[in-house]
């Protein structure tokens, strides 16, 4: 890969690094001018998930997500997942502090309350249903 920004050869570990910096960049097949981003991200997450112990994607998690391609759900999954992670990242910092404290069984239980508050907030964005609804 060349990077025409800096005229330079680059790797993956050079686009990762991109990421980790929240860079926005693209990746463009110098002959087609196809956008390759994708594929790149991809593998880079592929090469990342080979640790089984660092893995964030599971085997169940992956057969989940193959089984909703071609399905009616299919267009709903995308927006959720980008929204359910987008809420996650938010409250990134309050669940660090829950962490920190995961010792003490209260923040055990006040970590469950708050995992279940963010479940109960992200099925009602992707099945539209009502606050306290269940």
């Amino acid at each position: 890969m060349y990077d025409t920004a800096s005229s330079k050869y680059v790797n993956l570990d050079f686009i990762k690094e991109l990421v980790m910096k929240h860079k926005d960049f693209r990746v463009v097949d110098s002959k087609s001018e196809k956008d390759l981003t994708k594929q790149i991200l991809l593998q880079i997450i592929s090469e990342q998930e080979v640790d089984d112990e660092q893995a964030l994607l599971t085997n169940t998690l992956l057969k989940q997500l193959i089984r909703f391609y071609g399905s009616d759900l299919q267009i709903l999954l995308r927006p959720y997942l980008e929204k359910s992670l987008a809420a996650f990242l938010e409250r990134q910092e309050s669940m660090q502090g829950l962490i920190d404290g995961f010792i003490d069984k209260s923040t055990f239980e006040s970590f469950r309350h708050l995992f279940e508050e963010n479940l109960e907030a992200w099925s009602r964005f992707a099945f539209g249903e009502k606050p306290g609804k269940k």
